[in-house]
């Protein structure tokens, strides 16, 4: 495990030091009537020292924990939220079912009327600097770093995107290693305009060819003028 959290995070309850979450897998739903994000986490972890997987979370709503002897939430504090604590039962993974607050602090749901289109509600994250636990149940603090794979459905004829490779049918991966505060999720109706081989911008569709630049002429890259 290396140096990490050689200093205790006084900001999370997890102690990766013992038991470290090193990939996540999320299985969500977008719930755009109920304003909630309901599925599942898959937690692949390390064990260094004892039995029990301690995680972040705030105002979440367990269903249950597979894979696990055992699992308790703790008493809910005003800024830290209340720790989830799971009694392991060896080396593999864990998963949390759950479901997220209307007022979870770190998703932001929009009605129709405050959008760009005025049709479709959306929703995106704020991961930084906690927020993360309000909306996956994981250990939410920089010392930890973990890659992730998420499926995201979402209401017909809107899209998922994710700061993460996106695959078809709302899946996505991030095979680098990241601090929980990186992880962001939006959710609406979106299109895509690129802006070159390995960049591009997702907008509203009402707004999303005014993000594009304009290209000066004479610009490395763009066409000469007459030619």
């Amino acid at each position: 495990m290396n140096s990490i959290m050689k200093a205790m995070d006084v900001h999370t309850w997890s102690r990766p030091e013992q038991v470290l979450v090193r990939h996540l897998h999320l299985d969500l739903d977008v719930r755009f009537d109920r304003k909630v994000l309901e599925g599942s986490v898959r937690l692949d972890i390390e064990r260094t020292v004892g039995d029990e997987l301690i995680l972040d979370t705030r105002d979440l709503t367990i269903h249950g924990v597979d894979g696990a002897a055992g699992w308790e939430l703790g008493e809910q504090d005003r800024i830290l939220g209340a720790p989830l604590k799971i009694r392991l039962q060896g080396d593999g993974p864990v998963t949390v079912r759950y479901a997220t607050s209307p007022a979870a602090s770190g998703l932001q749901w929009l009605d129709p009327p405050q959008t760009a289109g005025k049709r479709h509600p959306f929703l995106y994250t704020q991961s930084q600097a906690i927020h993360a636990r309000s909306w996956i149940p994981l250990q939410d603090t920089p010392g930890v770093r973990v890659t992730f794979t998420a499926e995201i459905r979402v209401p017909e004829g809107l899209r998922a995107v994710m700061g993460a490779a996106m695959g078809g049918g709302g899946r996505f991966e991030m095979p680098q290693a990241v601090p929980s505060y990186l992880i962001a999720l939006a959710a609406g109706d979106l299109g895509f305009r690129e802006l070159g081989p390995r960049s591009g911008v997702y907008a509203e569709p009402s707004v999303v060819d005014a993000t594009i630049p304009p290209r000066a002429p004479g610009r490395r890259g763009a066409e000469a003028p007459g030619s």
